[in-house]
C-alpha cells in the first residue's frame, strides 16, 4: 500500500525528496564522462611522445582546454554523487554520516580546484 500523494507518485520522489534527481544527475554525468574520457584518450594518444612545448601549445587551444575542464567538472560531480550514495547506504550512525558527507563535499571541492588549476596553468602557460 502506497501512502504517498498522487503528486508525489508522479514526481517519483522518495522520502528524501531527491531520489530521481540524484539518479538522473548520476546518469547524465556518466554519459558525459564517457564522451569526455574518449576525448582525453584521443588527446593523450595524439600527444604521446610530444615535447613539453607541443603539449603546452596544444592545451593552450580552447577546443582542448575546455573539454578537459568539463571532464574535471563532470568527474568530480559524478564522484561526489557516487560516494554520497555509498555513505548514505552503509554509514548508519547519523553523526558519522553527516561528517562523512561533509568531508565528501570538501574533498570533491579540493580535487576539483586542484585539477582546474592544473589545466589552467598548462593552458595559460607555466
Amino acid at each position: 500500500m502506497d501512502h504517498r500523494t498522487p503528486l508525489a507518485r508522479v514526481r517519483g520522489l522518495g522520502s528524501a525528496r531527491e531520489g530521481t534527481d540524484h539518479f538522473w544527475k548520476q546518469r547524465l554525468t556518466a554519459v558525459s564522462n564517457f564522451v569526455l574520457v574518449c576525448f582525453l584518450i584521443w588527446l593523450l594518444v595524439k600527444l604521446a611522445g610530444a615535447d613539453y612545448a607541443t603539449v603546452k601549445r596544444t592545451l593552450a587551444r580552447p577546443q582542448n582546454a575546455i573539454p578537459l575542464l568539463l571532464l574535471v567538472l563532470s568527474g568530480v560531480i559524478h564522484m561526489r554523487l557516487g560516494m554520497q550514495t555509498i555513505i548514505e547506504d552503509y554509514v548508519h550512525s547519523e553523526g558519522r554520516k553527516v561528517a562523512a558527507l561533509m568531508l565528501n563535499s570538501f574533498f570533491t571541492i579540493a580535487i576539483g580546484l586542484t585539477c582546474v588549476f592544473a589545466v589552467l596553468k598548462l593552458s595559460f602557460g607555466a
